[in-house]
């Protein structure tokens, strides 16, 4: 057998955790420059630059990502004297501020820290950068070499952030676990994938338990404990896991039909445009558990009335409406769903008809439930 390497992320969660800066930075060089969004970086640079006076660490300068991580912003960074000047790379924001700025370390081989001051998804803790086009539309993912060499998690940060962030976030987050648990099913998997499904458990389990006082606490900007636990949920695990599932460069473990689901929906404008991710993928999830206990009531997922109350008592959507759409519009979006090759890599073949059935299920639900 081929030898292979795995990297992991390396992080630290709490209250000022930005008074680490030094003490982990400065073994991997003394400059670094500040790159992430605007409101990302109003946040958390006043914390990243008190944290670094004194201890040797100078900072180069403060840039804006470029609104969309796409390789053309990628190398405007690269240009930049404040980049050149730097050894370290200092990701602070969300996801497309911090994938541009990944990409850019693995372009010119320099290490990358991560800030992120949302919790909406993994992208400060895992090694790919999800690529757009100038249009920003979606490219293609970019696999890095490793995941950022560390990432500080400023709870006090986070909790003030909207707390949208985190309510999408969840939905997505909690997919990893139906979706890889699926595509995985009956198989002899290999050490990696099989300890990506594994710890994928953990991607449901803490939002279930935590989720709801956590959002709540969000809303109030309050760093708790259930906070922490659904932002180690949404930023740590789900990298953690990715990295396993996606080890060999491929999707067949790392995402499935609710994902599907999810470009269905977005192929209407005004879905993409007013709707964050999570939140789309989640009403995918419920459609995918309503498929997957009917298809193998044997080993199929029994917690679609748990998740359903949780969409619920959070306000996710459970039904076209709840994204703006019609009962009009669901055709178009099973026609977009079974075209993708997400469900390619599955215990069974996902039909038209089985979609069909799973709205009409969940229309029923809904209705019961009003």
């Amino acid at each position: 057998m081929e030898g292979y390497s795995m990297y992991l992320p390396n992080y630290t969660i709490g209250h000022d955790v930005y008074e680490k800066i030094p003490t982990v930075c400065l073994d991997y060089g003394n400059t670094a420059v500040i790159i992430g969004g605007y409101k990302s970086r109003e946040a958390a640079e006043e914390k990243i630059r008190k944290a670094c006076e004194g201890s040797g660490l100078a900072i180069t300068g403060s840039l804006y990502y470029g609104g969309e991580c796409t390789y053309d912003n990628v190398m405007k960074l690269a240009a930049e004297p404040a980049v050149k000047q730097a050894k370290l790379l200092f990701a602070v924001g969300g996801g497309k501020a911090t994938d541009t700025t990944k990409a850019l370390g693995e372009t010119l081989n320099k290490a990358v820290f991560s800030f992120p001051t949302i919790t909406s998804n993994c992208a400060g803790c895992t090694s790919v950068s999800i690529m757009y086009n100038d249009d920003g539309s979606f490219l293609k993912p970019f696999f890095i070499t490793r995941p950022p060499l560390h990432t500080f998690l400023d709870l006090d940060i986070i909790a003030k952030a909207p707390a949208k962030y985190m309510w999408a976030g969840m939905g997505d987050t909690y997919a990893k676990y139906f979706e890889s648990s699926m595509s995985s099913r009956g198989e002899e998997l290999s050490h990696y994938v099989g300890l990506g499904v594994t710890v994928s458990r953990m991607c449901l389990d803490p939002i279930l338990r935590y989720g709801r006082k956590a959002l709540s606490d969000n809303k109030a900007g309050i760093a708790s404990k259930e906070v922490e636990n659904v932002v180690l949920a949404i930023n740590v695990t789900t990298a953690i896991a990715s990295i396993f599932l996606t080890k060999d460069k491929i999707i067949d473990y790392n995402t499935g039909l609710a994902h599907a689901v999810n470009y269905g929906l977005t192929s209407f404008p005004d879905v993409e445009k007013n709707h964050l991710h999570g939140e789309i993928v989640s009403l995918g999830v419920l459609l995918l558990l309503l498929i997957d206990r009917k298809a193998d009531p044997e080993k199929g997922f029994s917690l679609f009335d748990e998740l359903y109350s949780f969409s619920r008592d959070t306000g996710l959507p459970t039904k076209l409406e709840d994204l703006g759409l019609s009962p009009a519009d669901r055709n178009s979006v099973i026609d977009k769903a079974i075209a993708q090759k997400d469900i390619d890599h599955n215990p069974y073949r996902i039909t038209r008809e089985m979609l069909e059935d799973a709205f009409d299920e969940l229309d029923a639900v809904n209705a019961a439930n009003k």
